[in-house]
Protein backbone atom coordinates (compact mmCIF):
# COMPACT_ATOMS: atom_id res chain seq x y z
CA UNK A 1 0.00 0.00 0.00
CA UNK A 2 1.41 3.19 -0.86
CA UNK A 3 0.76 6.29 1.02
CA UNK A 4 1.15 9.74 -0.49
CA UNK A 5 1.90 12.45 1.38
CA UNK A 6 4.89 14.62 0.57
CA UNK A 7 6.02 17.43 3.18
CA UNK A 8 7.17 15.89 6.60
CA UNK A 9 7.20 19.15 9.00
CA UNK A 10 9.93 17.07 11.05
CA UNK A 11 9.04 14.38 11.64
CA UNK A 12 9.54 10.56 10.42
CA UNK A 13 6.85 9.56 7.40
CA UNK A 14 5.69 5.93 6.60
CA UNK A 15 5.63 5.92 3.03
CA UNK A 16 4.94 2.67 2.28
CA UNK A 17 3.71 -0.65 3.69
CA UNK A 18 4.72 -3.90 1.98
CA UNK A 19 3.94 -7.52 3.61
CA UNK A 20 7.86 -7.85 4.06
CA UNK A 21 8.85 -4.41 4.41
CA UNK A 22 7.76 -0.53 5.60
CA UNK A 23 9.71 3.00 3.47
CA UNK A 24 10.39 5.65 5.70
CA UNK A 25 11.22 8.83 3.61
CA UNK A 26 12.91 7.23 0.87
CA UNK A 27 14.22 4.22 3.24
CA UNK A 28 13.20 0.59 2.70
CA UNK A 29 13.09 -1.70 6.61
CA UNK A 30 12.70 -5.10 6.17
CA UNK A 31 13.01 -6.08 9.72
CA UNK A 32 10.56 -4.99 12.68
CA UNK A 33 11.63 -1.55 14.40
CA UNK A 34 10.42 1.08 16.58
CA UNK A 35 9.39 4.55 15.52
CA UNK A 36 9.47 7.92 17.39
CA UNK A 37 8.79 11.02 15.48
CA UNK A 38 12.36 11.94 15.63
CA UNK A 39 14.12 8.07 15.43
CA UNK A 40 14.02 4.85 13.67
CA UNK A 41 15.15 2.22 16.17
CA UNK A 42 16.23 -0.78 13.77
CA UNK A 43 16.33 -4.65 14.08
CA UNK A 44 13.72 -4.64 17.03
CA UNK A 45 14.20 -8.10 18.51
CA UNK A 46 10.26 -8.90 17.61
CA UNK A 47 8.65 -11.30 15.13
CA UNK A 48 5.19 -12.26 16.13
CA UNK A 49 3.10 -10.03 19.07
CA UNK A 50 3.19 -13.39 20.64
CA UNK A 51 6.35 -12.79 21.70
CA UNK A 52 5.73 -9.11 23.51
CA UNK A 53 5.53 -9.67 27.35
CA UNK A 54 6.20 -6.97 30.14
CA UNK A 55 9.94 -7.11 29.63
CA UNK A 56 9.25 -5.63 26.23
CA UNK A 57 7.42 -2.55 27.72
CA UNK A 58 10.53 -0.69 29.21
CA UNK A 59 12.64 -0.21 25.55
CA UNK A 60 8.87 2.01 24.04
CA UNK A 61 8.56 3.70 27.75
CA UNK A 62 12.09 4.85 27.23
CA UNK A 63 10.96 7.07 24.01
CA UNK A 64 8.43 8.85 25.70
CA UNK A 65 5.06 7.52 24.28
CA UNK A 66 1.87 9.55 24.76
CA UNK A 67 0.64 7.06 23.24
CA UNK A 68 1.81 3.51 21.73
CA UNK A 69 0.77 2.09 18.05
CA UNK A 70 1.63 -1.39 17.63
CA UNK A 71 1.83 -2.39 13.73
CA UNK A 72 1.03 -6.86 14.08
CA UNK A 73 1.67 -7.60 10.67
CA UNK A 74 -0.41 -8.12 7.87
CA UNK A 75 -3.08 -9.03 10.48
CA UNK A 76 -4.10 -7.54 13.77
CA UNK A 77 -3.10 -10.26 16.35
CA UNK A 78 -2.88 -8.98 20.11
CA UNK A 79 0.14 -9.35 22.49
CA UNK A 80 -0.05 -10.24 26.19
CA UNK A 81 -2.19 -9.16 28.97
CA UNK A 82 1.12 -8.22 30.46
CA UNK A 83 2.53 -6.47 27.72
CA UNK A 84 -0.55 -4.11 27.00
CA UNK A 85 -1.51 -3.65 30.94
CA UNK A 86 2.32 -2.23 31.64
CA UNK A 87 1.57 0.95 29.44
CA UNK A 88 -2.43 1.18 31.19
CA UNK A 89 -0.82 1.06 34.31
CA UNK A 90 1.41 4.07 33.30
CA UNK A 91 -1.87 5.71 31.72
CA UNK A 92 -0.30 5.21 28.46
CA UNK A 93 -2.89 4.65 25.42
CA UNK A 94 -1.96 1.84 23.37
CA UNK A 95 -3.21 0.44 20.47
CA UNK A 96 -2.84 -2.59 18.09
CA UNK A 97 -3.58 -3.20 14.37
CA UNK A 98 -2.52 -4.34 11.40
CA UNK A 99 1.02 -2.60 9.51
CA UNK A 100 -1.17 -0.71 7.36
CA UNK A 101 -3.40 0.90 10.12
CA UNK A 102 -0.78 1.74 12.05
CA UNK A 103 1.17 3.64 9.42
CA UNK A 104 -1.80 5.61 8.29
CA UNK A 105 -2.36 6.33 12.38
CA UNK A 106 1.18 6.99 13.10
CA UNK A 107 1.50 9.68 10.05
CA UNK A 108 -1.57 11.20 11.13
CA UNK A 109 -0.55 11.54 14.83
CA UNK A 110 2.86 12.11 14.43
CA UNK A 111 2.05 15.10 11.78
CA UNK A 112 -0.35 16.54 14.09
CA UNK A 113 2.62 16.99 16.54
CA UNK A 114 2.03 14.20 18.94
CA UNK A 115 4.41 12.32 20.72
CA UNK A 116 3.59 8.71 19.22
CA UNK A 117 5.71 5.88 19.34
CA UNK A 118 4.87 2.99 16.67
CA UNK A 119 6.37 -0.61 16.77
CA UNK A 120 6.13 -2.61 13.45
CA UNK A 121 6.55 -6.11 13.33
CA UNK A 122 8.00 -7.34 9.95
CA UNK A 123 8.51 -11.38 9.23
CA UNK A 124 12.07 -12.53 9.66
CA UNK A 125 13.77 -11.98 6.18
CA UNK A 126 14.72 -15.55 4.84
CA UNK A 127 18.03 -17.02 3.55
CA UNK A 128 18.30 -17.81 0.42
CA UNK A 129 17.99 -21.56 -0.42
CA UNK A 130 21.37 -22.84 -2.23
Amino acid sequence: MDLSLDQTDGYLLVRRVGAQSITLLDRELSCSFLLAPDQAIENWTVDAASQLGADHVEALLALQPELVILGTGLRQTFPSAAFMAGFLRRNIGIEVMDNAAAARTYNLLAGEGRRVIAGFILPTPSLPSS
